[in-house]
This record gives structure tokens, sequence and C-alpha cells, in this order.
């Protein structure tokens, strides 16, 4: 399964590594990557393969989540099939 993650918030350092990390520990691997700073507002989006992952979808999201708080961002992973639907018109 492939998956789409999004990571929006103010610019800080070491947020790829933080996201990083925590797809690497979950044998997560990063297909894709693009990311920019708009002024001071990063913005980020993976393509990530879930395919030999160590951990179910639902806790990488809390991970995630729980990441996004703590650095104060908003960081979301979905499944790249409803991440398409919901961009499809």
């Amino acid at each position: 399964m492939r998956a789409v993650v999004t990571v929006i918030g103010k610019d800080k350092i070491g947020v790829i590594y933080r996201v990083s990390e925590i797809l690497s520990q979950s044998k997560v691997n990063i297909e894709d990557i693009s990311q920019t700073i708009l002024q001071d507002v990063f913005t980020m989006v993976m393509l990530v393969d879930l395919s030999k992952s160590n951990c179910q979808f639902s806790e990488l999201k809390d991970r995630l989540s729980t990441l996004g708080k703590e650095i104060g961002m908003t960081i979301r992973i979905q499944n790249e099939d409803i991440f398409n639907a919901m961009h499809t018109i």
C-alpha cells in the first residue's frame, strides 16, 4: 500500500529528519518527496510505500500526528487511493 504524507507549518530546523525518522523506524520507504518554504510556511508532501512496514497504519498515523503536535505542525498520512479520490473532480 502506498500513502501520502503532508506536513504544513511554520518552518523549523529538523522537520524532514523527524518525519523521516518515524518512517524509517516503521520500515516505510519514501518513494518521492517535495518540499518548499513559502515565506515562513514549510510544506512537504511525501509519497511512501508501506508494504514492508512493521506497524499498523493507524499506529503510524498516530505517531505522525503526535510529532506534529510536538513540533507545532500539521502532519497527516492518507492512503494514496483516498488522497487521489479526494483530489479528482
